[in-house]
């Protein structure tokens, strides 16, 4: 049965938005809620997620799925947890809002959340307080947590006492623990009858899959009494694996069905906590044998921060190694008279980088880079439990896997020998096939942005270069363009960069690895790895429809000949987005999810077939619908806002066609204010980046941000438009302002917008764009830019600060579509930079910018805004501080919100100007 969800199935959610009379104002906005960390339990009996409001206190929810029934609420309940076998759902219960928002900075670090247990079988509530974590056991009887060792008064009683005497245990201790490792009080619950057990200054615990025992990493005070023990389960006997002064279990992590336990051990006599060596060690309990695994490569050492991870069957246990560290380098220090005049000592007290041409990453790169991978970087490797070898699979050639535990080949890649080149080129990598039974590599390709998919058996790969999809044999090295002659689209023909096109992608490939399933613009095609001939699956091409496989088993290897796989349907003509299914063994292809709507598979339990999906439209919130993978009868769950009904929403959105900058068929999506009668003149907002018109069923984002919200506009009176832009290579500025203009025209030739109240809202690259656009034209009547680049002469060799980049990649072959570097092209650079051109604006203008932006320099604002300043004319800059690239801190969400309505507004309804846009706001010190 086909679930056709048409315009007469979406007319009720319309009529409330037709017929509700109250205008959406700012608070209201404060109440929408969405389903946050959502879970579905594996045998598909639980739904649990929780419903976080975009300011206030989130509410845990629970639903039993076999009567579609919500089982329980929990208040302040986030990050649900729904044991093994379906017997609790968890939720961290976080202090209530108030008391979160008044607290000090000191006080804030100090609160604690509870946990709260739901009985999924009698709704049951029972509740822990100041829970730092916790584990359900598999069987659902066993509850352990971690809970400070005293209370707060007494805490706050003996705050100095303790101080002292933890400045003296330090001071004497010969065995401390790291800073960070912190040890609690474990309690060990029974929930049959809530009684507890508690076990002291514990570190790292886990419960087995036996549910009988767990295991405890014990640290003290002075490390003399530190343990790694085994307690059994009920009755608590402790028996001892580790005993020795200052050792440690950083990872307890067992087999996923055998109690078989993998653990890292180290030893806090070896202070620097980098170069300490960690020992892997297996231990099975029914024996009590403990086996350590030696590294594979030898000098090669398991660093504190490895990780260990079993694969899904649990024969293979995945950990890290790395080389072995140089000798930490002590800088000398003033301790006698001389050394203040040493000249090796007081160099040592200097602060200096040294930048050179030949560094392959210039240095805040290479630091961002050093703290965020390379400080503790490790490299992967694994254990085969049947034949007790282990095997490295990175390497300092092959820096990188991508991890999947079930594969046996892996995709390797490395960019070390490009990081020089990356800094102005974009990014490549060298692509390797990785044995994980071997730790044999074969090069698969080499300098390149595009990235392989890897047959199963590890014997061809496949990627798109040169116009074409490549199939290469990995025995012989053979490339063969298998796309080549096929009257199809292989190559994204929407790609509008200065660097290679990208191809659409791959679906996977058949268990055998006889077949590779290729991406089109809109098909799925099969390609016979031996004869290399291709077979359309899907015929989306005759409707503009877009088929994809959606996967929700993130464990499928590949795919078996006698497959039904789920697929999304978008079709690029009117944007409807469904749910089809395609079955391998027949290519029969049938629409399941399909109407005037988006369709999301959101997930599919473990073990059973139980489905969840969400669907909506601008004026459908995304609500929960259950079902299975049949998709032949669906109920719809949840109902997280219902208030929607009452408020003034909009019309229902339509799709505009008008020209690109060079005749090109383009969309947007237009969305009337609420009530709208045929024949108004609007005022009118567009909002836009690059595509847009994807965007017509999508229910907008109910939040305060760096971008409109569109309901409050649409309820206000405001008409919203969101145009695709394309660009050319060299003239992006030129490009869109032509694309806008027409696009524009459309509105006011439609009679749909005044053409004296257009106004542009756009943040980033949009930000950008907005703010050369008034350079260029008067059509618009207020412009709030955010976060524009205005001066792409001197952003050309600026950094990109949160990631350490030069921003010359960006320019020369990125997003900025220069295609030239700035000696080649700087014509180009100066024709494309707003600064250059600020004496050329009428438009009123608003500049915003956090001035800790870490993507654009917030100092490209500041010349903008200086130019436009000196040139008089009609500027605000809005400095946001402590700011990155988007807003994040609230209050100032909602401030530049509230700002920017003000600001159209006044320009674009005529209402009066606050006094913040007449005569500023002055600088007063507190």
């Amino acid at each position: 049965m086909k679930l056709a969800f048409t315009l007469s199935s979406l007319a009720l959610a319309t009529s409330f938005a037709l017929s509700a009379s109250e205008s959406l104002q700012f608070k209201d906005v404060f109440d929408f809620k969405y389903a946050k960390s959502s879970q579905l339990s594996e045998q598909g009996n639980l739904l649990a997620f929780s419903a976080t409001p975009y300011r206030g206190n989130s509410e845990g929810q629970v639903y039993t799925l076999n009567n579609k029934a919500l089982l329980a609420t929990i208040e302040r309940g986030t990050s649900p947890v729904i044991n093994k076998n379906e017997k609790w759902v968890a939720f961290t219960v976080k202090p209530d809002l108030l008391t979160r928002e008044s607290a000090s900075k000191d006080k804030k670090k100090k609160l604690k959340n509870d946990l709260s247990l739901v009985n999924s079988e009698t709704g049951k509530v029972i509740t822990f307080e100041r829970v730092e974590d916790f584990v359900i056991s598999n069987d659902g009887n066993w509850l352990a947590y971690r809970t400070e060792v005293k209370k707060k008064d007494e805490a706050k009683n003996d705050k100095k006492a303790d101080k002292k005497a933890k400045e003296k245990d330090d001071k004497d201790a010969k065995l401390k623990a790291d800073k960070k490792d912190k040890v609690y009080t474990l309690n060990i619950v029974n929930l049959a009858n809530e009684q507890q057990h508690s076990i002291e200054n514990v570190l790292t615990y886990a419960i087995a899959p036996s549910s009988t025992q767990l295991v405890v990493s014990q640290v003290s005070k002075e490390g003399d009494k530190n343990a790694i023990s085994q307690i059994a389960l009920p009755n608590f006997a402790m028996s001892s694996l580790f005993t020795e002064p200052g050792v440690v279990a950083n990872k307890l992590v067992w087999h996923p069905t055998n109690d078989m336990l993998a653990l890292s051990v180290g030893n806090y006599v070896n202070d620097d906590k980098r170069r300490r060596e960690h020992s892997l060690y297996l231990w099975q309990s029914e024996n009590n044998q403990l086996k350590q695994i030696e590294t594979p490569i030898e000098n090669w050492f398991i660093g504190k921060t490895a990780n260990l991870k079993w694969s899904e069957t649990g024969e293979r246990l995945y950990f890290e190694t790395r080389p072995m560290l140089s000798a930490k380098i002590e800088k000398k220090k003033y301790k006698a008279q001389n050394d203040l005049f040493d000249y090796d000592v007081i160099r040592d007290q200097k602060g200096l980088k040294v930048w050179h041409h030949k560094d392959a990453e210039i240095k805040p790169r290479e630091i961002q880079q050093w703290n965020e991978k390379n400080k503790n970087r490790h490299y992967q490797a694994v254990f085969h439990l049947n034949s007790g070898k282990a095997v490295q699979l990175e390497t300092e050639q092959v820096t990188d896997v991508r991890l999947h535990t079930e594969k046996q080949f892996l995709l390797g890649y490395s960019n070390k020998p490009h990081l020089h080149k990356i800094m102005y080129d974009g990014f490549f990598a060298d692509y390797y096939a990785v044995d994980t039974k071997t730790g044999n590599s074969v090069k698969i390709s080499e300098n390149t942005r595009a990235r392989p998919t890897l047959s199963p058996n590890g014997q061809f790969a496949a990627y798109f270069d040169k116009g074409q999809v490549q199939l290469k044999s990995l025995k012989n090295a053979k490339l063969n363009a298998i796309t080549k002659g096929i009257r199809a689209t292989f190559g994204d023909d929407q790609h509008d960069y200065p660097s290679e096109q990208p191809g659409y992608g791959f679906a996977g490939w058949s268990s055998d690895s006889n077949t590779l399933y290729v991406y089109d613009k809109y098909d799925i095609w099969a390609f016979d790895v031996n004869t290399q001939q291709g077979a359309r699956l899907t015929h989306g091409y005759k409707s503009e429809t877009r088929y994809r496989v959606k996967s929700l088993d993130k464990n499928k290897l590949s795919f078996d000949l006698n497959d039904t796989l789920l697929l999304s349907s978008f079709n690029l003509d009117n944007k409807q987005t469904g749910v089809a299914k395609l079955n391998l063994a027949n290519n029969q292809l049938e629409q399941v999810l399909t109407g005037e709507a988006r369709f999301d598979l959101v997930k599919k339990a473990k073990n059973a077939d139980t489905l969840i999906y969400t669907r909506q439209s601008y004026h459908e919130f995304p609500d929960f619908w259950l079902s299975d993978t049949s998709l032949s009868t669906s109920t719809k769950l949840t109902n997280l806002n219902p208030q929607k009904e009452n408020f003034a929403w909009a019309s229902k959105p339509e799709l505009v066609e008008y020209k690109g900058f060079d005749g090109e068929d383009l969309q947007g999506v237009l969305i009337k204010p609420a009530g709208y009668k045929k024949g108004d003149k609007v005022p009118v907002v567009i909002y836009f980046y690059r595509y847009m018109s994807q965007r017509m069923y999508d229910f907008p984002k109910m939040e305060l941000n760096h971008r409109p919200n569109f309901p409050m506009f649409t309820s206000n009176g405001y008409a919203i438009f969101l145009p695709d832009i394309r660009f050319e290579i060299g003239h992006p500025g030129k490009s869109s302002t032509q694309t806008m203009i027409n696009a524009a025209q459309k509105l006011i030739d439609m009679g749909v917008a005044d053409k004296d109240k257009i106004g542009l809202q756009g943040h980033s690259w949009a930000g950008y764009q907005s703010a050369f656009m008034v350079t260029q034209t008067d059509m618009f009547k207020a412009v709030v830019s955010g976060a524009p680049v205005s001066n792409m002469t001197s952003a050309y060799s600026g950094i990109r600060l949160k990631s350490g980049l030069a921003r010359q990649f960006q320019y020369e072959t990125g997003q900025s579509r220069i295609g030239k570097d700035l000696f080649e092209g700087l014509d180009l650079y100066i024709e494309n930079s707003p600064v250059f051109f600020a004496d050329k604006v009428n438009t009123p203008i608003m500049i915003m910018f956090g001035d800790k932006d870490g993507a654009v320099p917030w100092q490209e604002g500041i010349q903008y805004y200086l130019a436009l300043r000196r040139a008089g004319k009609d500027v605000i800059f809005l400095q946001y501080e402590g700011e990155p690239h988007h807003l994040k801190k609230f209050p100032n969400q909602v401030d530049f919100s509230i700002r920017m309505m003000e600001y159209f507004d006044h320009h674009l309804k005529g209402k009066p100007a606050p006094k913040w846009m007449q005569n500023g706001v002055p600088f007063e010190k507190e």
